[in-house]
């Protein structure tokens, strides 16, 4: 999960513009609570788990 969380304010960011359906509560994270937000998400999104982490983690941190 360290990849997918790594850089997380900028990273939602970019998540929100590319995705306007998912809500700041969506993308806020909780320690601990990481499996939860990406059922959330991967539900809003209709994308698997997997799939979920490589988008997350293709985003370009400028």
């Amino acid at each position: 999960m360290n990849t997918v969380i790594g850089f997380w304010n900028v990273r939602k960011e970019i998540l929100k513009k590319n995705f306007p359906n998912i809500s700041d509560n969506d993308l806020h994270f909780y320690e601990g609570k990481e499996k939860e937000m990406m059922e959330i998400l991967g539900y809003k999104l209709g994308k698997s788990e997997d799939e979920l982490r490589e988008i997350i983690n293709a985003l370009t941190i400028e």
